[in-house]
């Protein structure tokens, strides 16, 4: 079985709003176009529970 990768993101309160605003528009278009939002919801659900972490010292960007 290969081993499966995962993607980290860092973002602030504000940018995690907006990632939880465009998740639910998306799955109320699929909703309104009667398709499945079995993907989004996950995907959603775990954007809402995902772990917060305190940021010591100075944040750094990385592009």
């Amino acid at each position: 079985m290969a081993k499966e990768e995962k993607r980290v993101l860092t973002l602030d309160k504000y940018e995690h709003g907006v990632v939880i605003n465009a998740l639910n528009e998306m799955r109320n278009d699929l909703i309104g176009e009667n398709r499945p939002t079995d993907a989004v919801d996950d995907v959603l659900l775990k954007a809402i529970d995902a772990p917060t972490r305190k940021v010591r010292g100075k944040v750094r960007e990385e592009r």
